[in-house]
């Protein structure tokens, strides 16, 4: 029976992740080139429609690094090869139509029930994109910064603008230490980057006048607002031509929202308890990424991070996630003239810190103490799969793992996955089928991750 109490609880860890989603959503919203208001709202409607009809009680969707790479990347081709293939279509409708069909995508997975197969990707593959993914948001954040690859620098003195953002990696890393140490609700109403956005924001008020600052396109003051802007990003161009053309790149953002999505159900269901029902959340991801495309937003799936401290929070029921986005909806209103304050330069230093939280740094911890323990060890480790008492990544491990990183950095993600599960399989099936252990089952990456948590 629900209590009073119960109903408080879930009110309070809604608000709390609230604050973490809104400034995240301003962050992936300018590393995706749609601007600080497009992720703010994204993270709003994304979080109250997936907590609604997805296929967990507890979590908290929205924009994520991955995704967020991935929609850049189509946004470049908008604004960029579409002049030549498609003159005279709507750059923007142009991205909203791509987001459609991700999500139309999204969708026939959970229909087709596609959600049982998220176990047929090896975590080195996964980790491997994982740390992609991190590497391209870090090189995209460093070309902005110093004006590299064909990237305008950030308006401003460029040592300014280095300055801040240093400062802003310092003071995310910093605070995070020191309110994790405080009381599960004081991190979540004052988180590290909420922090750091404040402070480094008041600095740079006083001390760098003149650099670039967030340039919020578009607001939301009455339902009137809501209305125009629907009404102007509704894609009316449809073709065949168009349709097929967007059709690799929403593939891509699909794939990428299935593994995103359900690799956290997995973290999520082994700290509750519970099972999530897979092809139920994917549906629900792909709707709320489809509803996102109608107001110019970025699409998302489920958030590790953000999940994990709704868990940490004692949220115990879906009122948590949906007041997520009630609350950032609102807090978006009253802030965001308040927006228009913070440097460029301040989200960047944020970004660089997504990368490093985006990045599955415990492969690397643990190949290094294999390489502490002695080459000749881990030559041997080579033709196994674990040692069965320790957890531990071996060189045919770190080679899947670096080649799935550099494909999905140099060429796609779609590939990277593709190609290198299939190494992995063919590698077990011709270098360890004999081996009598094979049956046994290790601790898993996932489980030591929770196990850290």
């Amino acid at each position: 029976m629900t209590t009073n109490k119960d109903i408080l609880k879930n009110v309070v860890a809604g608000l709390t992740v609230s604050f973490v989603a809104l400034s995240l959503g301003a962050a992936f919203g300018i590393l995706s080139g749609r601007g600080a208001f497009a992720g703010m709202l994204s993270s709003a409607l994304i979080a109250t429609v997936t907590s609604v009809l997805g296929g967990t009680r507890i979590q908290c969707s929205g924009p994520t690094g991955p995704m967020t790479a991935a929609t850049a990347t189509l946004i470049a081709l908008a604004h960029d090869t579409v002049l030549n293939v498609a003159p005279g279509v709507n750059p923007d409708h142009l991205v909203n139509m791509g987001i459609l069909l991700g999500g139309f995508f999204m969708i026939m997975f959970g229909v087709l029930r596609l959600g049982k197969y998220i176990t047929i990707v090896p975590n080195v593959v996964i980790s491997g994109f994982m740390n992609g993914i991190a590497i391209i948001i870090w090189l995209d954040q460093i070309k902005r910064l110093f004006g590299l690859g064909g990237k305008t620098a950030i308006g401003g003195l460029m040592w300014e603008n280095i300055v801040l953002a240093g400062s802003s990696v310092f003071f995310v890393f910093f605070f995070q230490q020191i309110v994790q140490k405080a009381k599960s609700r004081i991190y979540g109403l004052f988180s590290g980057t909420l922090i750091t956005l404040f402070l480094m924001t008041l600095i740079a008020y006083f001390l760098f006048p003149d650099i670039e600052r967030v340039s919020l396109v578009g607001s939301i003051k009455n339902i009137g607002d809501i209305t125009t802007l629907v009404t102007s990003q509704i894609p009316t161009e449809w073709t065949w031509g168009l349709v097929i053309l967007l059709t690799p790149f929403a593939l891509q953002m699909a794939v990428l929202g299935y593994l995103d999505t359900l690799m956290t159900s997995l973290v999520i269901d082994k700290m509750n308890k519970e099972k999530t029902k897979a092809n139920k959340e994917l549906v629900a991801q792909g709707v709320s990424n489809s509803l996102v495309a109608l107001v110019g937003g970025i699409p998302g799936a489920q958030a590790t991070i953000r999940s994990v401290l709704m868990v940490k929070e004692k949220a115990s029921m879906r009122l948590a996630g949906i007041l997520v986005g009630v609350f950032a909806f609102i807090e978006m209103i009253i802030f965001q003239d308040l927006v228009n304050l913070i440097p460029q330069a301040v989200f960047s230093g944020i970004l660089l810190k997504v990368g490093y939280d985006v990045f599955d740094w415990l492969p690397v911890k643990l190949y290094l103490k294999e390489i502490q323990r002695g080459p000749i060890k881990l030559l041997k480790n080579f033709f196994s799969r674990h040692d069965y008492e320790k957890i531990f990544v071996t060189n045919r491990e770190m080679i899947i793992i670096l080649g799935t990183a550099s494909v999905t950095v140099l060429f796609n993600l779609n590939a990277a996955v593709a190609i290198f599960t299939i190494i992995f399989y063919l590698h077990n099936k011709v270098l360890v089928r004999h081996n009598p252990m094979r049956d046994l089952k290790p601790k898993t990456e996932t489980e030591v991750f929770i196990d850290e948590l």
